[in-house]
């Protein structure tokens, strides 16, 4: 992204560039009555480089919703040379970050955004904002790992037969979801989101990125416009549930992904059938069953209502890292990092280190 482009991208205020090292990303400031402000500090170290070393962050979500705000995203990387890469209509920004050769590689992002409690009333359809037709069709399409044929289109129609309405196809897809799966806690980070393998051998287990993606993947295959939000929990929840918020300030393992449905007379529904499920495995004393109170609570307000204790980064699927040479990503929601010697696992501290922190600020 050349000077120019950065200049002139649509409701984006540049407050100047930090030179080879670093930039700084702002939008408009807006009056955030009633909302929370965090700032959030993601730092990567590359322990192990080899030759040119790449690191790639996603940034806070681009764009505004009724939920999020972002507010900045300043990157620090001495020694290496920073830009960002846009999509927006994924509300996609990549961090991208290069580090020739005998530099050692450190990024510091920082992002600050202001939250809001986010919940639509489904008993009574409002005013939908116009929404771009080829934003809601991008929403509605095949990805590598959310086919909408074969298998996956049997069990959305199986499942949302009898359905009258969108609205009903949404939430039958959101109750078997719950019903029929189950959090893993051996699922290695957020997990893969291959619902086709998931739905063909019949192991309905997983975590956020797992059970999200299936309520994602079965919704567009029942003609629905659905999307995965990616992010990460930033605080405590204040509603009662322990397994739903980040247990201290440093949240480097607290990456969550939702999801929504578009509905006619509602727009972008939020909802979370993992986290129904996260309750029921994680909430003490561990193991509650679907029918039990805390476990019913959570599933009856997790379709059409997110507690804002997280924020969000983006909505992409079949995520190209930009000068990698190295397939693309199933989604972004990791730092991620390269060299010489190939990528790198984002879960292993062994050659890749990072630390996100976040802290709640005045708004």
């Amino acid at each position: 992204m050349n000077r120019r482009e950065f200049l002139r991208s649509a409701g984006i205020v540049s407050l100047g560039m930090a030179g080879p090292e670093g930039f700084r990303r702002r939008v408009r400031a807006a009056a955030l009555d009633g909302w929370r402000s965090f700032t959030i500090t993601t730092r990567v170290d590359v322990l192990k480089p080899s030759g040119t070393t790449r690191v790639w962050l996603p940034a806070a979500l681009i764009g505004d919703t009724p939920y999020q705000k972002t507010l900045a995203n300043d990157v620090t990387a001495p020694g290496g040379t920073a830009r960002l890469v846009e999509s927006n209509v994924d509300g996609l920004g990549i961090v991208c970050v290069e580090f020739p050769a005998g530099v050692q590689p450190g990024v510091t992002l920082v992002s600050r955004v202001s939250t809001h409690n986010h919940s639509v009333e489904l008993g009574r359809p409002g005013t939908t904002h116009a929404v771009a037709p080829g934003a809601l069709a991008h929403f509605r399409r095949a990805t590598k790992l959310l086919p909408t044929g074969g298998i996956v289109k049997t069990t959305a129609l199986t499942i949302t037969k009898g359905a009258r309405t969108d609205l009903e196809k949404a939430r039958a897809i959101y109750e078997w979801i719950v019903d029929h799966t189950f959090r893993d806690a051996k699922t290695r980070g957020c997990g893969v989101g291959d619902i086709r393998f998931m739905l063909e051998s019949k192991e309905l287990g997983g975590k956020c990125a797992d059970l999200n993606a299936l309520y994602v993947g079965l919704a567009r295959a029942a003609g629905l416009t659905a999307r995965d939000v990616y992010g990460i929990r930033v605080a405590k929840s204040d509603l009662g549930y322990r397994s739903l918020g980040a247990a201290s300030g440093t949240v480097t393992k607290s990456q969550h992904c939702r999801a929504e449905v578009f509905l006619t007379g509602y727009g972008w529904v939020p909802v979370d059938p993992a986290d129904v499920r996260k309750v029921a495995l994680e909430e003490p004393p561990g193991n509650r069953r679907l029918d039990d109170g805390m476990v019913t609570a959570a599933r009856a307000r997790l379709f059409g209502s997110w507690e804002m204790n997280w924020i969000a980064f983006n909505f992409a699927h079949d995520v190209a890292l930009p000068g990698s040479r190295r397939p693309p990503l199933g989604f972004l929601m990791y730092p991620q990092a390269e060299t010489a010697e190939g990528r790198l696992d984002s879960l292993d501290p062994d050659s890749f280190k990072y630390e996100i922190t976040s802290h709640e600020t005045a708004t």
